[in-house]
């Protein structure tokens, strides 16, 4: 009988395992108690996540204005011609780096007259360190040639005319149309507002000019530059992409992507 009562429990023992449970006696190891113990916190975060309240873009806004009262373009400029330069000049770049050569920059060639006749030679030399500096010569140098040829050294003040100048796309154009001429003619998406964009649920899409069209949708004209601004500031300070301060954040209580 005894025998008997071994070999039910041995059998027993196997269909618990076959069937993905414990036979009795079993124990679990440590390794997999951690697992266990991770997949319910991350299923509890999703709980959590999926209860906050969908984030109000009035809200938000407002939000951002009080913690970032200063929010501006960080690059700096005196005039609209040298912020289109810099602006050229920050694609792949960061604003720090790009302030420290527009001094040179604009000191040497201070009006598009002077950049428009400027040796590509000298110019590769002073932005050299904005990365990609041969194609930004190019694209500085037909710039400026543009703009004395067709508005008489003038920087124009439309999208359209800003996007037939050589090296500006859309985002250059509203930078410079939100900024120097206060005109709200888009929202600047870089990466930062397109990554907080996302982050936020604000959009879903990665192309920029997609999530510019949505959020434009989402907030009043008059502040589409300075939301640019406010989400840019939120996410070099806060939302930073390695490393998110969640626990820091006046958003987390709406963000659907906080990790608190």
């Amino acid at each position: 009988m005894k025998t008997g009562g071994r070999a039910d429990g041995r059998r027993g023992g196997e269909a618990e395992r076959r069937r993905g449970g414990r036979a009795v006696g079993e124990t679990t190891s440590p390794a997999t108690r951690g697992k266990t113990t991770a997949a319910l916190k991350r299923k509890s975060s999703s709980r959590n996540r999926s209860a906050r309240p969908p984030v109000r873009p009035s809200a938000l806004l407002s939000d951002l204005k009080q913690l970032y009262p200063d929010a501006k373009c960080a690059l700096v400029y005196r005039n609209a011609f040298e912020l289109l330069c810099a602006t050229i000049l920050s694609a792949q770049c960061t604003d720090a780096r790009v302030n420290m050569v527009t001094p040179v920059l604009f000191a040497r060639y201070p009006t598009p007259f002077e950049l428009a006749q400027a040796d590509p030679a000298d110019v590769e030399e002073i932005i050299k360190s904005t990365g990609f500096f041969r194609n930004k010569t190019k694209s500085l140098l037909g710039m400026a040639q543009a703009l004395v040829a067709d508005y008489g050294g003038e920087v124009p003040r439309t999208m359209e005319e800003l996007r037939k100048l050589p090296g500006v796309g859309r985002k250059t154009a509203n930078v410079v149309l939100g900024n120097a001429f206060d005109l709200n003619e888009g929202v600047t998406v870089d990466t930062h507002v397109g990554r907080l964009s996302r982050l936020l649920g604000l959009s879903a899409e990665e192309d920029p000019v997609k999530v510019e069209q949505e959020l434009m949708g989402l907030f009043p004209q008059e502040e589409w530059a300075l939301l640019s601004h406010l989400l840019i500031f939120h996410g070099r300070q806060v939302c930073i992409a390695r490393r998110p301060r969640c626990s820091d954040c006046v958003l987390s209580r709406v963000c659907p992507s906080s990790l608190v």
